[in-house]
Parts: structure tokens; sequence; C-alpha cells
């Protein structure tokens, strides 16, 4: 059989994830036959024609992708600032609102730390912001903590390719971040803290890629997102050097009560809301204050 044209088969694969319902049919047309060509999504005009086979393979990804299984599932890769990662059933996908997080991250060590920084990833998932933040710093020593078994297991795996790809290693620790007995050699040592935990509200209705297939562990955290962040702070505090930064993700309701909680622990400073991409609250910043003097009577 001889090849056939890739421009019919993109616009029969928009229309069809259309139909499914997905967010934005064109992009992930095309982000699938990127993968499948090994080529840049916007060179695929330069790809007039292609092999029965792959077509075959290019309508089969695309029937997964109605049935709204995730992007970064069928590829199997999410991108997180210079890298990319490997991703699938039992992890969370990465998300790019996530990426001004790692940029504020990284931003900070640069404006503010003069040694090589120790760092702290709260509830990695597959490891993404530890390992991106491992990538761009290599004088970084970077920590990571997961409680989710599968979770773990794609975490460890994506570390192990960073590191045989010559990034710096991460450590990874199984671990509950709002036990207050987790890692205490890192009290008062670490520059920076990143923590993309759960935060979602039970009951809050999600797309079917997210409730289908993303872990509940790793998005739902009590009635009001608030049950992991809440206790965690304590752990933030103790592990913070003075002037050590943290970024918290939170759901787009919760900016104000994290901001408001960081505040409430009495050794934080600088403590600003950030936007994501859509301009709704999705992180909050502080900076580790210096321990205050009691005032006797």
């Amino acid at each position: 059989m001889s090849r056939q044209p890739l421009r019919p088969a993109l616009l029969e694969a928009t229309a069809q994830l259309a139909a499914a319902g997905v967010h934005s049919p064109r992009n992930d047309a095309e982000e699938i036959a990127a993968h499948l060509l090994d080529c840049e999504r916007t060179r695929l005009g330069l790809v007039p024609l292609i092999e029965p086979t792959v077509l075959e393979a290019y309508r089969k990804m695309i029937d997964q992708r109605a049935k709204r299984i995730p992007l970064q599932y069928i590829t199997g890769t999410a991108p997180m600032g210079e890298i990319d990662l490997e991703v699938g059933p039992g992890v969370f996908v990465p998300r790019p609102e996530t990426e001004l997080l790692l940029c504020w991250a990284l931003g900070f060590l640069e404006s503010g730390c003069q040694h090589p920084p120790v760092v702290l990833d709260l509830c990695t998932g597959s490891g993404a912001l530890a390992l991106a933040i491992a990538h761009a710093r290599p004088d970084a020593v970077v920590h990571a903590v997961e409680l989710d078994k599968r979770a773990l297991t794609w975490a460890r795996r994506n570390a192990d390719l960073r590191e045989a790809d010559g990034d710096t290693p991460v450590t990874i620790y199984e671990g509950d971040v709002t036990d207050p007995s987790l890692l205490p050699e890192l009290d008062g040592k670490v520059d920076v803290i990143v923590a993309n935990p759960p935060y979602i509200p039970a009951g809050v209705a999600l797309e079917p890629e997210v409730a289908e297939h993303d872990p509940a562990m790793a998005l739902f955290a009590g009635p009001e997102g608030l049950d992991v962040i809440t206790p965690m702070i304590a752990n933030v505090s103790r592990w913070l050097r003075v002037g050590g930064g943290i970024a918290i993700e939170h759901d787009d309701s919760n900016g104000a009560k994290v901001a408001e909680l960081l505040g409430g622990a009495g050794e934080f400073a600088a403590i600003a809301e950030h936007p994501d991409l859509a301009g709704k609250p999705r992180f909050v910043v502080a900076v580790r204050e210096p321990a205050r003097a009691t005032v006797r009577g």
C-alpha cells in the first residue's frame, strides 16, 4: 500500500477529538502525530505523506485520546522546564501551571543563594519539580518526598533516566510530608522548598482526564483542599534555613487561605500570592524569617 497524506488524517482526528469533548482537539491531534513521527509539531507541514502502518497507529492513539485518556499517558511523556518526564497510569501528570512555580524557585535561587543550594520537593509525584531544578541547577543538592508507592516508581525511574543523561542525582524518599518526624537531618538546612501537594476540595467535579486517570491520592485533600497543606507548614518552618523560600501550589479557591496559614505560623515574611496562566490564584510564596526574640515582662 502506498503512503498516505497526513493532512486529511489530522483534520479527521481533530474533528473526532472535538466531538469527544477534548478541549484542545487540534493541538492534541498534532501532538500525537508529532510524537509518532518524531518531529516538532511545527514541522508537521514538512511531512506530507506517511506510511500506512504509521497512519494505523495514529488512528489507534486518537481513539485512545477520544476516550479522554490523558494525552501524556498516550505519548508517555510530560514536559517540565527543560526536561521531559516519563508518565503513565499511577502518577499525576505535571501541568503547565506548575512551570510558573518552577520559574519562581529558580529565580529565587539565582537572586538569593550564594552557595550550592539545598532544595526539597514535597509531594514530588513523577519527580517533575525536583528533577527540573536539578537539571537547571547542577550545583544543587535536591531531595524529594512522595507517599504514593506507584508515583514513587515513576519518580525513581525518571531520576535514574536524568542521572544517566548527566544530571545531578536527586535523593527520593518515601514519606508523608505532614509527619513531624520526617527528615530531621534537613532541619534548618533547606534553601528552597517547592510543594505541589494534593489540594482539590472533596466533591469537586473534574474533567474525565483527571477524575478517571490521575490518582485520587494526588488530587483530593479534605473538604476545603487544605488537609495536607495545613499540617505541612510546621515541617516547612523547621526545614527552611533563615532566608529560605517556600512555594506552595493550591486550589484556585485557596490562595488567601494558604497565605493566611503562612502568616499565622509567625515565621514567614514576604508572603505573596501568584496567579496561573489563566489568571487564577495558583501558588503562594514566602521567606523564612529569623526567630523572634521572646519579650519577658
